[in-house]
């Protein structure tokens, strides 16, 4: 076979590797306050950004309606007016907020705090 290319000195075949299954330490209430050290150690993460984002609603339109949209088109939502909107956390749900005005610009105000607990739940 002239066309086959020698392996690299640095593989083994695959009969030959040994492969073992991780162990991680259970994740108790003991360790789970402790998992970044101690609680200085959080001011290691405290300056990462992270984006806010806020939902009114959601729709679905196929490709030609939406090809025909231009200035002046309505696109009807998922809500109601005056529900909360959804505010997202890097996309991930965290609370409910209704509209208001800060100092002539857009603000909210939290309605409804997503709890810790219903956030991790929702991961699995």
């Amino acid at each position: 076979m002239e066309n086959e290319q020698p392996q690299e000195n640095n593989q083994k075949p695959a009969d030959a590797v040994k492969a073992e299954a991780a162990h991680f330490a259970e994740l108790n209430k003991e360790n789970k306050n402790n998992m970044f050290g101690n609680n200085n150690d959080l001011d290691v993460i405290m300056d990462i950004p992270v984006v806010i984002s806020l939902e009114v609603g959601r729709t679905s339109i196929n490709i030609r309606n939406l090809l025909q949209l231009n200035q002046g088109s309505v696109i009807e939502l998922d809500r109601y007016a005056g529900e909360p909107l959804d505010v997202l956390v890097n996309g991930t749900l965290i609370a409910r907020a209704e509209v208001v005005v800060v100092n002539e610009k857009f603000g909210i105000r939290l309605t409804d705090v997503i709890s810790t607990s219903e956030r991790i739940e929702k991961l699995k």
